[in-house]
């Protein structure tokens, strides 16, 4: 379910009724914007990249330094079960690049995650975080026109009010359109990586 724009809004700035697009396809729209923009900004979230259960006890290993201390409640996502859950961080064994909680489960040796889990503050996420803010509204906006326009658009050529096709403008360049909006807000430490 998007977070930060809701299909009405995009269903208005796109002029299209709800006849002719139905607010689960727009949604879908939003989510891949949403997954595209959220990801850049800083939040309360570090990629996982190996785990392994010895003696019921999980062990994350974060990508980059996490933020977390102990008592600290964390949605891991994206690891097989048992490791993608809330949990809580473990006081012992807390290091700048992993964290322990506390899981029931037969020991797991050692394994990489492909593509690495997230591991995030409980109520701290990107979307809840910037829920209200207009250039990441803005920006989310933009990117959901370009999907649905890229969708819709035969052979990726869009036509302009003037009946000429313009080139496919999805693409790495996506992200650049609305980086003013969200250079505020851009997470520099993920995107150095």
């Amino acid at each position: 379910m998007p977070a930060i724009v809701t299909a009405s809004q995009l269903r208005t700035v796109l002029g299209v009724s709800t006849s002719l697009y139905s607010d689960s396809y727009l949604d879908e729209i939003i989510n891949t914007a949403e997954s595209v923009i959220l990801p850049l900004l800083v939040a309360n979230q570090v990629a996982v990249v190996d785990y392994k259960l010895e003696s019921n006890v999980a062990y994350y290993y974060t990508q980059r330094a996490h933020h977390f201390v102990a008592g600290q409640s964390v949605v891991v996502a994206g690891l097989p079960a048992p490791f993608s859950a809330t949990v809580t961080v473990a006081a012992d064994k807390i290091t700048p690049y992993s964290f322990t909680a506390a899981i029931t489960n037969a020991d797991v040796t050692l394994r990489t995650s492909i593509p690495a889990g997230t591991a995030t503050l409980s109520g701290y996420s990107a979307a809840t975080l910037y829920a209200d803010n207009d250039a990441i509204e803005s920006a989310v906006l933009v990117v959901s026109v370009e999907v649905f326009q890229s969708r819709i658009a035969a052979g990726g050529q869009i036509e302009g009010v003037d009946f000429a096709s313009t080139p496919y403008r999805m693409g790495k360049n996506l992200a650049a359109r609305v980086s003013s909006l969200l250079s505020a807000y851009l997470d520099v430490e993920s995107i150095c990586q």
